[in-house]
């Protein structure tokens, strides 16, 4: 695709980035066939197509428009196109700057500024956690609308407390901690039985996602700074890896070095955890390894007594970092009966981050149509691996939804 860049965009590290990605486009259409809100919508300017198209015309010199912002903030960064594009055009990343680019330029209404600003500053902050566990204590008399955001209180569980030589780090994360504290314990148990401890770095806050795709890239900056700071002794004394059991986490500091390749304190910091950062489910064939040594007993019980399970991948596992297809093999090979939907299985659930919360109506439809699909698997139990996908799809089913990992630890312990 040619572009003649703006003079105020000629030059500009936002301009050559988004020049150079542009030019890859083809204009074929095919990423319009996997896109969730053109498949709810038919609308072209609702799909990667159209918005690639708007981006352009900002970039050279049309001034943009409250619909060319409703737009982007429609995509769920779902980066599905990604997956499906035969050119290899970066839509990620050229999203974050055209939404960036639009929104020095049209203001938004009070009320939808004042919602981003809290969902930014109210996610990532100390006193989400005391929040969500009032908004738990009173579940019962929210609105259906409130109680799908609520999930009932979980028990995490008890930490391990034996050292091993073997040591990876772990994202605590922001929301997970207070509507899914169970995760994170069931991942250091795991770890600990195959003889890997879990570290968590006191200091390690929100992985940055949620302010820098609500547009505070400079305050989602500052957060990855904050964890590289709080890592990087840890990787100085030689832990494994970095281990993200929220796939949406995941994805975002395995871009901290593309984020922050241009800060000279911190590139190469950056770009070293960047390198570090492993999904839990690339851990799997350790584990299974590890656990199959163990004899047949293990394999034989969960055959004999694991759920059946339908696994959900989310976009931030399958298409943001290109891993599919190995929750299912791994947890095969210890004898679950797991399986994904031969249909739509790429297809976004609506979570997307801040995206259930910003557009509601579009959200419920894609968890609805999700919903629908893993339906056909007759489960006792949906797994996911990430805990925005968990708590959407929860609030639509009454079949339990969980990480894969609580099934594994359930497994494990007997519980």
């Amino acid at each position: 695709m040619q572009t003649q860049l703006a003079p105020e965009y000629q030059n500009t590290p936002d301009g050559m980035a988004a020049e150079a990605i542009l030019r890859k486009c083809v204009h074929c259409g095919f990423c319009t066939a996997t896109c969730p809100t053109y498949q709810l919508l038919g609308d072209e300017l609702d799909g990667p197509r159209g918005r690639i198209y708007l981006m352009k015309q900002v970039l050279e010199g049309q001034a943009p428009t409250r619909k060319t912002q409703l737009h982007l903030d429609r995509c769920t960064t779902c980066r599905n196109c990604e997956s499906t594009c035969p050119s290899g055009v970066d839509y990620g990343h050229l999203l974050d700057i055209g939404r960036k680019l639009v929104d020095a330029k049209v203001p938004r209404p009070l009320l939808e500024k004042t919602v981003r600003w809290a969902l930014k500053e109210g996610i990532p902050s100390a006193l989400f956690g005391p929040a969500m566990a009032m908004g738990q204590m009173v579940r019962p008399l929210l609105p259906a609308s409130l109680k799908g955001k609520v999930p009932p209180r979980q028990e995490a569980g008890t930490w391990p407390t034996r050292t091993h030589a073997r040591k990876v780090l772990m994202l605590a994360g922001c929301a997970q901690p207070a509507m899914g504290p169970n995760i994170n314990s069931s991942t250091a148990r795991v770890l600990d039985a195959v003889g890997i401890q879990t570290v968590v770095a006191a200091k390690a806050g929100c992985c940055g996602a949620v302010k820098f795709h609500l547009n505070d890239q400079d305050g989602g900056k500052a957060e990855m700074r904050a964890n590289i700071d709080a890592w990087w002794a840890h990787v100085q004394s030689g832990v494994e890896a970095i281990v993200m059991n929220a796939s949406g986490c995941g994805v975002t500091v395995k871009e901290y070095g593309h984020i922050l390749h241009d800060e000279p304190a911190y590139a190469d910091k950056a770009r070293r955890i960047s390198e570090l950062t492993k999904d839990l489910s690339e851990l799997l064939p350790l584990i299974v390894d590890a656990l199959q040594a163990t004899g047949t007993a293990l394999v034989d019980r969960i055959t004999r007594t694991a759920p059946k399970l339908a696994f959900h991948p989310p976009c931030s596992l399958q298409h943001g970092q290109k891993l599919k297809g190995g929750v299912e093999q791994h947890l095969g090979a210890l004898g679950f009966n797991i399986r994904t939907v031969t249909n739509e299985s790429h297809l976004c659930c609506g979570s997307a981050g801040t995206f259930s919360v910003l557009h509601p109506k579009l959200a419920y439809q894609l968890r609805d149509r999700k919903l629908e699909a893993l339906d056909e698997l007759h489960s006792e139990v949906i797994v996911s691996a990430n805990i925005g996908c968990i708590t959407h799809l929860q609030s639509g089913t009454e079949t339990p939804v969980k990480h894969w990992v609580e099934v594994l630890d359930a497994a494990l312990t007997g519980a």
